[in-house]
């Protein structure tokens, strides 16, 4: 578990350098050299007609600091979605394997308990690390020391809440990239309407070019940010789901394959009864 927490950090510090690296060096050679092009064109028609409107360009629009942070960030809580994604996928695949070698009609005793944790014993260190394997090692481990089958159910019950609590917690630096990216928009507004606010004189005399200039910025930057926070947004709780999903159907396979299997012998169980 450590070593996992260990490559997560590594892996979105990773991500979030590569991805500030492959944006910049789009914006330096693509981006902004188009948009200052297609500035200058527009500046100049403006000048020379009045009449003329300009055409809103994805470059124009995509070409200030703010939207390119925005990116940054957007892949950077893409990339650990996808991570998680990945995860995610590979602990339910386990879901369709038979780690309980026990048929319909057959009981599970205490005494039984360690011989049918061998086979999840035996899954490779990582695996055994997933939810499923790890609820029924404990519920298992559980039954063999108190011989109680309400006790199995409360403990596949806490783990599996458990790690829907850790899942839920994990997931709260991609909660905060998709609260600070709107709020990095709404910076970028607040700064193109200062500079235009600024440029307010120039209007008065009939130059508003540098006014519409930093108008397009402000509601640019917000514009750019609204439409990543959306889909970031809809990545994000398409995750949720699938964990959510993944807790639900380990907590159901262990109660129809393990659970409902599990018997106590009855002068065991009538003793029990009688200490009540």
């Amino acid at each position: 578990m450590k070593q996992g927490s260990l490559y997560e950090a590594l892996f979105q510090i990773g991500a979030l350098i590569l991805a500030g690296i492959i944006v910049h060096a789009t914006y330096v050679t693509v981006i902004r050299p188009n948009a200052d092009l297609i500035q200058e064109q527009q500046n100049v028609l403006q000048q020379t007609d009045e009449n003329f409107v300009p055409e809103r360009s994805v470059f124009i629009i995509l070409r200030d600091f703010e939207q390119e942070t925005c990116i940054i960030l957007m892949l950077w809580a893409i990339a650990i979605i996808g991570m998680k994604t990945q995860n995610t996928l590979r602990e339910r695949a386990l879901i369709d394997r038979r780690l309980i070698q026990v048929s319909d009609g057959m009981s599970i005793l205490p005494e039984d308990s360690r011989n049918y944790a061998r086979p999840v014993q035996a899954l490779p260190e990582k695996e055994r690390d997933f939810l499923l394997p790890r609820a029924i090692l404990a519920g298992l481990h559980r039954f063999q020391s108190t011989r109680n089958i309400q006790d199995v159910s409360s403990t596949v019950k806490d783990i599996c809440e458990t790690e829907a609590d850790r899942m839920e917690t994990e997931l709260s630096i991609v909660r905060y990239i998709a609260w600070a990216i709107p709020s990095i928009g709404f910076l970028g507004t607040v700064r193109g309407i200062g500079t235009a606010l600024g440029q307010a004189y120039q209007a008065v005399s009939g130059d508003i070019v540098g006014v519409t200039v930093s108008l397009g910025v402000a509601f640019n930057s917000t514009f750019v940010a609204l439409v990543v926070s959306i889909f970031l947004m809809f990545l994000l709780h398409q995750l949720q789901l699938l964990q959510d999903r993944l807790v639900l159907d380990c907590q159901n396979y262990c109660d129809e394959s393990l659970i409902r299997h599990l018997q106590v012998p009855e002068k065991e169980a009538r003793y029990g009864l009688e200490g009540h």
